[in-house]
């Protein structure tokens, strides 16, 4: 059976595979024991997409060949430049136009924070995400000093923690950990929750870097503050020849 991307469809007479998002019409049925697999391949220079339509009966395969028919990549845009991993800024402290519950007036929550830092985290802004690789951007996260949280949860909100033995239960309220650790440990831990729960949380856990203050090493890395992108003097022009010499390459 195809997994991820592919997708199967069982008749009474055919079976069909194809892949879900390539083509917007229903794949042709083929009879019994035939296979139709589209599959997708893309020039990582020129970032061109190709799509490849196999159809044959699984007994004119060889067993070599149905295990790579079987294999077929399922991911769509897997290139270089889809992949590359960006680097965004989010200030805890300062309002969001979007984030905060009183856009332009209040500092984005601590839910809504979250909630934003794992979707970056994860990837799934991209028209380019899938569920079984790692397409992630960096989030650098300042001020969380200043973590702002509705209601009384800065002092209700409790974390528990137990080493498996007995009697070893140990909890703590949150402005007690925000004072042991700093607001940055608190954020960690709600983006955590909000993460699946996979080999790749910790993957995605360590690309979030939260800072107490505004300081942080990675201003030369940070090209979004936010969702509005920004560049230092003359980037349009280095756009512009980057564009230039891919052009000349095709």
């Amino acid at each position: 059976m195809p997994r991820h991307g592919a997708r199967a469809i069982w008749c009474p007479s055919t079976v069909t595979f194809r892949n879900r998002g390539l083509f917007g019409a229903r794949s042709p049925q083929l009879p019994m024991g035939g296979i139709q697999i589209d599959k997708c391949l893309s020039d990582k220079i020129t970032g061109m997409v190709t799509c490849i339509r196999v159809s044959k009966f699984l007994g004119e395969l060889r067993s070599c060949e149905l295990k790579e028919v079987l294999k077929m990549s399922q991911t769509v845009g897997l290139t270089r430049l889809s992949y590359s991993r960006v680097w965004h800024q989010i200030s805890a402290a300062a309002p969001h136009e979007t984030l905060s519950t009183q856009p332009g007036v209040t500092p984005p929550s601590l839910g809504r924070l979250a909630s934003r830092i794992a979707t970056l985290l994860m990837g799934k802004h991209k028209p380019t995400w899938d569920p079984s690789t790692d397409c992630g951007d960096y989030v650098v996260v300042t001020d969380c000093a200043a973590l702002h949280v509705t209601g009384r949860k800065k002092w209700q909100k409790t974390y528990y923690r137990h080493n498996t033995r007995p009697g070893s239960l140990r909890q703590v309220t949150m402005d007690v950990l925000m004072e042991k650790h700093g607001g940055a440990e608190v954020l960690r831990k709600a983006v955590s929750g909000m993460l699946p729960k996979n080999r790749l949380r910790d993957k995605r856990l360590a690309r979030l870097k939260a800072f107490e203050g505004g300081a942080h090493p990675y201003k030369q890395n940070v090209i979004r503050f936010g969702d509005v992108p920004v560049g230092q003097t003359g980037w349009e022009e280095q756009v512009k020849a980057i564009r230039e010499a891919g052009s000349k390459r095709i």
